[in-house]
C-alpha cells in the first residue's frame, strides 16, 4: 500500500489520552448516503454512531441498524482480554480496549486498528463495498501463537438516523432467525439485518441482553437526549488463526447480493476502486495530504437510489441519478452545497461523468427557476427557500463546461437557463425578484433565511439578510455574464445583446450601493428590512472579487481583500463576522438555540477558503507560494482531528479553534481540493514563465 495516502495516530496505552480517543473519530461511506461511524475509543458519543446505518428506500430514509460490537480475545493460555468502549450515564467510563491499542491509521480511507495483546497483535479493519449496505469487519492475526477465540458481541436498536434515542423499534420487538452460524434479526417496515461470520469454526450464540442507560455525551453537549438503550441477540465466536482472516458481514441486501464474493475478493475490489479513485484525479493531487482528501470527496458523491421514483424517470431516458450529501452525519443533499462542491469534489479528481449526472439531476428538480435548496430524509420531493443555490448552478454549470467541453449539456440546459433568468427578473417565489430601479437582486421571506447565512430556529431567523445581498448580487452578475457568452457561442447574440445591458447596469449598480467609503468595505446587505444598509463586516463580500466575473471595481480589490485578511482570517477559514461586532460569538457550542445564534456570527468555515484564495491570486497573483504554505498547514494540522482524513463544517473562531459541527462536510473538503489544484496550476504556470523569460534573457546575451 503506498505510504502518501496512511494517515496514523499513535497511543502508548496511556488512558490520560482518553479525550483524543473520544473525540477522534472515523467515517466510512457505500456511495448511496449510507455509512459506517464512531470514534477511535469504539465508544459511541453520537446517536448517529454505528457499524452500519443503511440508505432505504423512500419514505424509510437512512436508519440505523447495526450499533455496536464489543470484542473479546481468549489467548491459549485461557487468559482474555476487551477491544472497545462504552460510557454509561452516571460517569462510567469503560476504555478496556484502549489500553493495547498502539495505532489507529487511514490506509486507502479506510479504518484500521492495531492492537497489541498480550504476546498477539491483531489488526482490524472496517469496510463499506460500494453501492451497497453492506459493512465488512475484517479481524487479522498479525503476529503471536494462534489460533485464539474472538467473541462478538452484536448491540442493535433500529431506527431512522436522526430520530432521538428514545425513538425506534421496542427492545421486545426483535423477531430472530439463527440458524448455522447466520443471524436474521427482522424489525416491522424494514429489511431484516442478515448477519454472518467468516472464518474458522464460525457460531452463533443466542444469549439475549439488554444494555441500559448507554451515554452519548457529544449529544449531551449539543442539548438533545443523551441516554440510549441497545439490545443483544447475542454473540458470534470464532477461531482467528495467522493467515487466516476473521470477517462480520452485516448487510441489510439480500443474501445473494452479500454471498456474490468472498470478503477477500469484496475487499480487494474496493480497494482497487480507490486506486482508480485516486489516479483519475488531477496530477496535482497525486501525493501527500490532498492525496487523502480525493478518497474523503469520495464520500459525499451519492446515487439516491432511496428516490426511487426519480431514478426510474431519469434512468429511463438513458440518465443516471447522482448527487452531494452536504455532510455527515445528518445532512442531505442540498442544492447550494452540491453546486459550490461540484468543481472540487468531481472535477479535480476526474469524475466528470458524475459531474454532469449531478446537473441534469438538480435541473430536473427546477420549478419556478428555482433548484431545491435541499431533499428532506426520507422523501423525494425538495423544498425550495433558496435565493442562492440557483445562481451557483450557473457556477457549477461553466467550471464542468470549462474541464469537459460538453456543448451537449449547455445546449439541453440552455432553455432552463433562459427560464430561471426569466424568473428572476420577472419575480418568484420568496420575494426574489430584481428590483427594476437598479437591476440589483432582492429577496426576503420573513418566514425563510433564503441565503447560505440559514440558521432558524421556530420563527426566529438567526441571520435574515432581506432584501439585497451582497453575494446574492455577485452571483447573480456572474451568472448575467456566463449566460450572455452562453448565448454568443450558440449564435443567439440578440438574446445575449439584452443579457449584456442587464449585466452592465447590474455592476455600476452594485459599485454604487454596496461600496462603503467609510469603512473600506462592502455592505453585507443593502436596502434592508427597513431601508438601511447593514455594514457588518462578513465574508459574504469576497465574491465581489473572486468569481469569473468579478462585479466589483478593481480599485476597490485589494481594500477589501485586506479587510478581510486582517478582520475575518484564520488559520482554519473565515470568521463570518469581525470580532468588533456587537453580535459576534467566539465559540460555537451549547445547545441548538445557542448554536444557532453563534452559526454565522463568528463561527469559522472552511469552505470559504476557496474564494479567499481566489480573490487572493486575483489581488497577488505573485504570492502562489504563501496560499500554498496556507494550505499546507492546515491540512496538516487538520486531517489528524475531528473526523481524520476529511474536513469539519466549522470551527470556533478563536482560541484552539475547536472543531465543531458535521464532522465531515463536503464543501469544505471540495473548496481546499479546488483550492489546492487552483495553487498548484498557477505555481506551475508562473515557473513556466519564469523559464521563458529566462529563455529570452539567454537568447539577448548570445
Amino acid at each position: 500500500m503506498n505510504s502518501d495516502i496512511v494517515i496514523r495516530t499513535y497511543w502508548t496505552g496511556d488512558l490520560a489520552e482518553q479525550e483524543a480517543l473520544l473525540t477522534r473519530e472515523w467515517l466510512v461511506t457505500n456511495g448511496l448516503g449510507g455509512y459506517a461511524s464512531g470514534t477511535i475509543s469504539g465508544v459511541p458519543t453520537r446517536r448517529f454512531h454505528s457499524l452500519l446505518t443503511a440508505a432505504l428506500s423512500d419514505p424509510r430514509g437512512r436508519y440505523v441498524m447495526l450499533n455496536q460490537l464489543s470484542e473479546l480475545v481468549r489467548f491459549p493460555d485461557g487468559s482474555s482480554q476487551k477491544i472497545g468502549g462504552i460510557e454509561l450515564a452516571g460517569g462510567a467510563l469503560d476504555l478496556y480496549g484502549m489500553s493495547s491499542l498502539r495505532e489507529f491509521r487511514l490506509e486507502s480511507g479506510l479504518p484500521v486498528w492495531r492492537y497489541e495483546l498480550a504476546n498477539h497483535v491483531i489488526e482490524k479493519w472496517i469496510m463499506m463495498p460500494y453501492m451497497s449496505n453492506t459493512v465488512l469487519v475484517r479481524y487479522r492475526l498479525i503476529s503471536g501463537t494462534g489460533p485464539v477465540r474472538l467473541k462478538i458481541r452484536l448491540a442493535v436498536h433500529f431506527r431512522r438516523h436522526e430520530a432521538s434515542l428514545a425513538e425506534g423499534f421496542p427492545m421486545d420487538s426483535y423477531d430472530l432467525k439463527a440458524s448455522a452460524g447466520r443471524l436474521e434479526i427482522h424489525g416491522f417496515s424494514i429489511p431484516p439485518l442478515r448477519l454472518y461470520v467468516d472464518g474458522e469454526n464460525p457460531a452463533f450464540t443466542i444469549e439475549a441482553k439488554r444494555f441500559s442507560d448507554i451515554l452519548y455525551r457529544i449529544e449531551g453537549q449539543r442539548g438533545y437526549e443523551a441516554q440510549g438503550n441497545l439490545w443483544s441477540p447475542g454473540y458470534f465466536r470464532v477461531d482467528l488463526a495467522a493467515g487466516k482472516d476473521v470477517t462480520l458481514i452485516a448487510s441489510s441486501e439480500s443474501r445473494e447480493s452479500t454471498m456474490s464474493l468472498s470478503p477477500a475478493e469484496t475487499f480487494q475490489a474496493e480497494l482497487e476502486r480507490r486506486r482508480r479513485l485516486l489516479a483519475a484525479a488531477r496530477p496535482e493531487l497525486a501525493k501527500g495530504l490532498a492525496k487523502q482528501l480525493v478518497l474523503a470527496a469520495d464520500q459525499f458523491i451519492i446515487a439516491p437510489t432511496e428516490r426511487v421514483v426519480e431514478t426510474s424517470r431519469i434512468c429511463a431516458t438513458g440518465g443516471d441519478v447522482r448527487t452531494i450529501i452536504a455532510g455527515y452525519h445528518w445532512f442531505t443533499d442540498w442544492g447550494r452545497d452540491t453546486m459550490i462542491s461540484l468543481e472540487g469534489l468531481t472535477l479535480t479528481t476526474g469524475r466528470h461523468i458524475e459531474a454532469g449526472h449531478i446537473l441534469r439531476t438538480f435541473a430536473h428538480h427546477l420549478r419556478d427557476g428555482l433548484i431545491p435548496n435541499l431533499f428532506p430524509e426520507g422523501e423525494s420531493e425538495g423544498v425550495y427557500y433558496t435565493a442562492d443555490a440557483t445562481l451557483w448552478f450557473f457556477h457549477a454549470l461553466e467550471r464542468y463546461l470549462k474541464h469537459t467541453g460538453d456543448r451537449g449539456l449547455l445546449k439541453e440546459l440552455l432553455p432552463k437557463l433562459l427560464d430561471i433568468i426569466d424568473h428572476h427578473i420577472r419575480g418568484t417565489r420568496f420575494g426574489i425578484h430584481c428590483d427594476p430601479g437598479d437591476g440589483l437582486l432582492v429577496q426576503g421571506d420573513p418566514r425563510y433565511a433564503l441565503t447560505w447565512m440559514d440558521a432558524k430556529l421556530g420563527d426566529w431567523v438567526v441571520t435574515p439578510r432581506r432584501g439585497k445581498a451582497v453575494e446574492i448580487n455577485a452571483l447573480w452578475y456572474n451568472a448575467l455574464r456566463l449566460m450572455e457568452k452562453w448565448l454568443l457561442e450558440e449564435n443567439l447574440s440578440i438574446g445575449a445583446i439584452e443579457i449584456a445591458k442587464r449585466a452592465d447596469v447590474t455592476r455600476l449598480s452594485f459599485n454604487q450601493r454596496f461600496w462603503n467609503a467609510g469603512t473600506g468595505y462592502l455592505y453585507d446587505v443593502v436596502d434592508g428590512e427597513r431601508g438601511e444598509n447593514d455594514p457588518a463586516c462578513r465574508p459574504n463580500q469576497v465574491f465581489a472579487l473572486s468569481l469569473s466575473h468579478p462585479v466589483l471595481d478593481q480599485a476597490h480589490w485589494q481594500s477589501v481583500f485586506q479587510t478581510i485578511k486582517d478582520r475575518l482570517l484564520t488559520p482554519v477559514g473565515l470568521r463570518t463576522l469581525s470580532p468588533d461586532h456587537p453580535d459576534y460569538k467566539a465559540v460555537y457550542q451549547g445547545d441548538l438555540r445557542a448554536r444557532d445564534a453563534s452559526y454565522h456570527q463568528g463561527t469559522v468555515w472552511p469552505w470559504l477558503l476557496g474564494p479567499y484564495i481566489d480573490a487572493w491570486l486575483r489581488v497577488y497573483p505573485e504570492q502562489r507560494k504563501d496560499a500554498r504554505d496556507f494550505l499546507d498547514q492546515l491540512l496538516a494540522r487538520h486531517l489528524h482531528e475531528a473526523c481524520i482524513g476529511s474536513v469539519s463544517e466549522v470551527f470556533d473562531a478563536e482560541g484552539l479553534f475547536t472543531p465543531r459541527g458535521c464532522i465531515a462536510q463536503a464543501w469544505s473538503v471540495a473548496e481546499i481540493l479546488r483550492a489546492w489544484v487552483k495553487v498548484a496550476e498557477n505555481h506551475k504556470r508562473v515557473e513556466s514563465k519564469s523559464d521563458e523569460y529566462n529563455q529570452r534573457e539567454q537568447q539577448a546575451k548570445k
